[in-house]
């Protein structure tokens, strides 16, 4: 199948720097960088993209097998950038698909200039024997997936204002909100299985291109910590913590979010 057909890939901008390649996280599309697109296009030919079972993705692509790991997921990443750039491109990875850009760098490291991780966490849950705080107990992300399960729409009224986090805001959760409900309720539970249970801290060490942590200044699911210790895991990278709140920056903040794109995009390319 056609990558650019099945991940509903489009290709914006102008030619500039670096390619730039934006990938949404869990529950969302490529309509959630509409704040960020026109700063970047100016200098970038700018790429979006929908995972498959996302967005106009091709839903037909989709299947349990593929898609109950990262791996199905980074197979595409993959695929795209191939397909959008004869040269390396510059990953920006929210929420999840930060991981999954972690995991294609280190698989295949010639097709990335660098990576710009925006609110990443290579693992939700707390491990009590290491010290590392993902900002979940096991019990909460239990609970959290049995309630999606039972009532998805339900989940996503109450779950998108917390996770974007700016109270004084209603219209941004409503934003997210819609963006969950588009989104097939079969699909999200096995997407969302596949981000809250994943672990792959021990990933981070393999990343070997240059790398840029984007952590919000307060963010109830990922909290500071991560992004610290991502940072620390992966060798030479650095953190930038935004004034911005919430798990959404590219919403909630946009011109702070667009201009450390921009500036991490400069110093790669």
């Amino acid at each position: 199948m056609d990558v650019r057909s099945r991940n509903n890939v489009r290709v914006t901008g102008r030619a500039g720097g670096p390619v730039l390649v934006l990938a949404h996280g869990f529950g969302c599309d490529q309509n959630m960088w509409h704040a960020v697109l026109p700063a970047l296009e100016r200098d970038h030919t700018v790429v979006l993209f929908d995972h498959v079972g996302a967005g106009r993705s091709d839903l037909s692509a989709w299947s349990p097998e593929r898609y109950s790991t990262l791996e199905g997921y980074v197979e595409d990443v993959l695929e795209v950038c191939r397909e959008v750039s004869p040269g390396p491109v510059v990953f920006v990875g929210h929420s999840v698909s930060a991981t999954m850009g972690v995991l294609a760098a280190a698989r295949e490291p010639r097709l990335f200039a660098g990576l710009l991780l925006l609110a990443p966490s290579p693992c939700f849950i707390d491990d009590p024997d290491t010290g590392y705080r993902g900002g979940f107990s096991a019990p909460d992300i239990e609970e959290l997936l049995d309630s999606l399960d039972a009532n998805y729409l339900g989940w996503s009224g109450a779950m998108a204002p917390v996770i974007m986090g700016n109270p004084d805001r209603p219209e941004l959760g409503e934003e997210l909100a819609n963006s969950f409900c588009r989104t097939d309720p079969e699909i999200a539970r096995v997407f969302a299985r596949v981000t809250f249970l994943s672990d792959n801290r021990a990933d981070l060490a393999k990343v070997s291109v240059p790398t840029l942590v984007a952590q919000c200044s307060h963010d109830a699911i990922a909290p500071p910590e991560v992004g610290a210790y991502v940072r620390d895991q992966i060798p030479g990278s650095r953190l930038v913590t935004l004034t911005a709140t919430g798990h959404c920056p590219q919403l909630s903040a946009p011109d702070e979010t667009a201009e450390v794109i921009r500036a991490f995009a400069r110093s790669a390319g």
